[in-house]
């Protein structure tokens, strides 16, 4: 086969498009009647090459022309579904949020709880403290009343200590006295009896009265 026949399909593979492609712009020839090879291929000489090549190049062109367009329209159509994506993306993030937002609530619901029962728990401290301290107060002062019924005063204490002597020179002087007195008895009593016998001595015994 010379080299400048080709087949349909050399020549698809050298423009990088199928058979049918070629054998679509083959219809396109002004001569009807194909050559074949010794083995009975349809062969293509040059001139119906550059025919078919010049339709490849420009259906080519044609396409990559057309491609930004189909582009635009395949992006229009994946727009929809872009946005929905965005829109579920949007919604799902909202829904965190939300749930995110719930819990904060929650916390801070218990928080102020948990703070009404502590200031609860100080006031109650602090009434039990003011009661312990009139408590204390009251007992305070019922025991200074004690202490002012039990213990004398100053005064009371200098005059009994002023009185005690005075108490101790009398009964010592009552005991002197007593003694006085027994001491004058004892002496009239002495007395006595010296003359009763010094009144036996001087008087003179009947001797006679002996002998009777």
């Amino acid at each position: 086969m010379s080299e400048e026949l080709k087949t349909i399909k050399e020549l698809a593979d050298e423009l990088g498009v199928s058979k049918q492609a070629i054998q679509y712009h083959i219809k396109s020839l002004t001569n009807k009647n194909r050559q074949t090879n010794d083995k009975g291929v349809t062969v293509l000489s040059v001139i119906e090459q550059e025919f078919i090549r010049s339709k490849v190049d420009k259906q080519t062109n044609k396409n990559k022309t057309n491609e930004p367009t189909k582009k635009r329209q395949i992006d229009k159509q994946k727009e929809p579904n872009i946005n929905q994506y965005l829109l579920n993306e949007i919604e799902e993030v909202k829904k965190n949020r939300d749930k995110q937002l719930a819990v904060k609530d929650k916390q801070i619901e218990n928080k102020d709880i948990q703070i009404a029962q502590m200031q609860n728990l100080l006031d109650q401290q602090q009434r039990l403290a003011l009661q312990d301290k009139k408590l204390l107060e009251e007992y305070k002062a019922e025991n200074d009343s004690l202490k002012a019924l039990k213990m004398p005063t100053e005064d009371t204490k200098e005059e009994q200590a002023n009185s005690q002597p005075k108490e101790e020179v009398k009964a010592l002087k009552f005991e002197i006295r007593a003694l006085q007195e027994e001491l004058n008895k004892q002496k009239i009593h002495s007395q006595e009896e010296r003359e009763k016998l010094k009144a036996e001595l001087t008087t003179p015994k009947k001797w006679y009265q002996f002998w009777k």
